[in-house]
């Protein structure tokens, strides 16, 4: 299979899915944001200045799942039906993993949407944290599983 956003001259467009089916789209990503065990301490806390850092990273990958055709130039906008974006801290990490989990009923799939979730999410905790702990890292920032559309299902089962 051939790159999509490519016309036959090499160049970049967006893809025309007008002649798809309507059918129901889900996507699911990942991530995580890898700090010291006292970072996570004052996260758990509730003691980082900025605020509740899980809602507010909640509350950003939503929005970016929304804007997502906004930040990425070949993305469709979509009528997005379910976004849920969670947040757990994990000591074993020790950090923040991050899961996004995105719907709609249209003619292409929200995988972006899914990943910019998670990615928003991501970079917002470290934009709450990053006055006690510079040295955060974002790490595998990545598709789960999706389903619906052309394609089929695509699950990776790793989280």
């Amino acid at each position: 299979m051939g790159l999509t956003h490519l016309d036959e001259h090499g160049n970049a467009h967006m893809v025309d899915v007008g002649h798809k089916p309507d059918t129901e789209r889900v996507a699911v990503a990942a991530g995580e944001v890898r700090m010291r065990p006292e970072t996570l301490a004052l996260i758990r806390a509730g003691q980082i200045k900025k605020g509740d850092v899980l809602t507010v990273a909640q509350l950003a990958g939503v929005l970016a799942a929304k804007r997502t055709a906004e930040l990425i130039p070949l993305c469709h906008p979509l009528p997005l039906t379910h976004i849920d974006v969670r947040c757990e801290l994990r000591d074993e990490l020790p950090g923040v993993a991050i899961h996004a989990t995105v719907r709609t009923t249209g003619k292409t799939g929200v995988e972006m949407e899914a990943l910019t979730a998670v990615a928003v999410a991501a970079l917002t905790v470290y934009d709450m944290a990053k006055a006690v702990e510079k040295t955060m890292q974002i790490t595998s920032v990545r598709l789960l599983e999706k389903h619906g559309g052309q394609s089929g299902d695509v699950v990776v089962g790793d989280d």
